[in-house]
């Protein structure tokens, strides 16, 4: 019976990972329909991988079946109806298999919210990693502009469990993802999205679904069926290829192999809906595992040629982008050289206009003192020449006396002594004007040297404001700015910066013995453990599938038995 009347039509709430969908309920809407609705609405074609997950009236997840109608189902009574759309199968290689960058976006968001949840275990180095591609996922290329010191204050990027096993601030778990945010620098939201499912598909519980069977339990992985004993350590396992077919009765579960001398794989769950379950996964996972190994589908050739293209041409505007970034960015700093020049040339310019000025204001002195020399050399000249005056009249006097004494016949003694103090006098003042002479020659030596300063100040400043105008200076910036905006049209356009995936050992070893020193080995949880004898034992994923499909089927079965 449905579980509403007709009177009352319920809604149906879907959650996705970035969204909330409501929907109506008719009272013969499938499951396949309200998928439908839902893949159209968020434009998924990679419907394979999808499913809508609800809790029964028991409480138990489980996943709604297209077959049947939606109110015929064990959903609870409750309207609106609550259905989670998440990824059901997982792919064997993300990079190979998922085409549709929203198929890759809902992997990605839901991968993550099991990482940081722990439903999906991931030891605290490789997290640091995971952390560091999901930021660049959201926030693209690190800027030390845009992307300030607490950046990251409000984003939940690691588990819990890692966060509280390690003596680490938020700022220094902050440094820490920053420092490999930069180092991802060049690399496309999308592709660091990419690059975090290639990191996570490698954790032991990625794409594992855990069933409790008596004292064991049996994980449905992608390849194979396996038998776990303890977690995270499978012991045997059983791949697609040997498995003929697989049924189940009441809660007795029947794994037929293909080798007919095995006996039949058999197990029991503590319910029949339990084993209800686990043959759905079986026969989902199957189906994928059999379709890759098919030709793809037109439908698949076109999705495929179609993410080509929209890559390519998003690759395209990237580039462009960055061209054009780097462009801006060059003609930037040619203005701020462009300006940096100008204010260097105007600071010369004032540099000068002082040195011009301090220059005439040097030779405004010099000439003042050129002129007080010039009037000194004068006063000297005239004093020179007065006194030559005084001393021919001196002379003429002498010549008077000589001829009033020849002609008054004045007495000897008289004569000579007038004759001696004219003599005298004479010789004072020849000795006076050889003095005056003597300085009017210094004065001369000083005024043709003064005249020389003069001329080398007038060179100096010819010579000072010889350098352009500050009109011209303008002229010459703007020919610099034209002449280097003009070379930045030679930029080169990068390609994308390549993932450096193939470095991944080596980035988790140095994350890891970073982290060491701040790890409370006290905290460790039985899954550290486990993932630490792995590690030890030099045991991974991949390695330990091999290992437990070692050997034919009966001898794995009987190992199982025997567990």
């Amino acid at each position: 019976m449905d579980i509403f009347s007709n009177s009352v039509l319920p809604k149906s709430r879907i959650t996705t990972m970035d969204a909330e969908l409501e929907f109506a309920i008719q009272p013969n809407t499938t499951g396949k329909q309200l998928f439908d609705q839902v893949v159209k609405t968020v434009g998924l074609r990679e419907v394979w991988f999808f499913g809508l997950q609800y809790s029964d009236r028991k409480g138990y997840i489980t996943w709604l079946k297209h077959n049947k109608r939606v109110t015929q189902q064990d959903v609870k009574k409750e309207n609106p109806l609550q259905f989670k759309f998440r990824v059901k199968f997982f792919p064997e290689d993300v990079s190979e298999e998922l085409i549709q960058e929203i198929t890759q976006k809902l992997f990605f968001l839901q991968v993550k919210e099991a990482i940081l949840n722990d439903d999906n275990y991931c030891p605290p180095e490789t997290a640091v990693l995971l952390a560091s591609y999901a930021v660049q996922a959201k926030y693209a290329d690190y800027s030390q502009d845009s992307h300030r010191p607490g950046y990251l204050g409000s984003e939940r990027l690691l588990p819990q469990r890692v966060l509280e096993q390690h003596k680490l601030t938020k700022e220094q778990w902050e440094e820490r993802i920053q420092k490999w945010h930069m180092e991802h620098t060049g690399l496309l939201r999308e592709d660091a999205m990419m690059e975090y499912l290639k990191i996570a598909q490698d954790l032991e519980m990625y794409g594992v679904n855990y069933f409790q069977i008596k004292n064991k339990k049996i994980q449905l992985c992608i390849q194979v069926i396996s038998a776990f004993d303890p977690k995270l350590s499978p012991k045997i396992g059983f791949p697609w290829s040997e498995i003929r077919n697989i049924s189940f009765t009441d809660k007795k579960f029947v794994i037929k192999p293909i080798d007919k001398r095995a006996p039949n794989f058999e197990f029991y769950a503590p319910r029949l809906r339990i084993n209800k379950r686990i043959l759905l996964l079986c026969m989902g996972n199957h189906e994928l595992y059999m379709r890759r190994r098919k030709p793809d589908t037109i439908e698949v050739q076109q999705m495929k040629a179609q993410a080509r293209e929209e890559r390519h041409h998003k690759q395209m505007e990237r580039a462009l982008l960055e061209s054009e970034k780097r462009r801006r960015e060059q003609a930037e700093r040619d203005r701020e050289r462009t300006e940096r020049e100008k204010r260097e040339l105007m600071e010369r310019l004032r540099q000068i206009e002082e040195q011009t000025h301090k220059a005439q204001k040097e030779l405004e002195e010099q000439t003042r003192r050129a002129l007080e020399l010039e009037q000194e050399r004068r006063r000297a000249s005239d004093e020179a020449q007065r006194l030559d005056r005084e001393r021919q009249a001196a002379e003429e006097a002498k010549a008077a006396l000589a001829q009033q004494a020849a002609d008054q016949k004045k007495t000897h003694e008289q004569l000579a002594a007038e004759l001696a103090e004219f003599t005298a006098k004479i010789a004072l003042l020849e000795d006076a004007k050889r003095k005056k002479e003597d300085e009017a020659s210094e004065w001369q030596h000083k005024a043709l040297s003064a005249q020389d300063d003069l001329e080398k100040t007038r060179e100096e400043l010819k010579t000072a404001l010889a350098p352009r105008t500050e009109l011209e200076i303008m002229y010459s910036v703007k020919a610099g700015v034209k002449r280097l905006l003009k070379n930045s049209n030679n930029i080169i356009i990068r390609t994308v910066t390549e993932s450096f995936l193939s470095l991944l050992p080596s980035c988790v070893q140095t994350l890891s013995s970073d982290l060491e020193a701040a790890r409370d080995h006290s905290k460790r949880t039985h899954n550290d453990l486990l993932h630490a004898e792995n590690v030890r034992a030099g045991r991974d994923k991949y390695k330990t599938l091999r290992q437990i499909r070692q050997g034919n089927t009966k001898q794995r079965i009987d190992e199982f038995e025997s567990m």
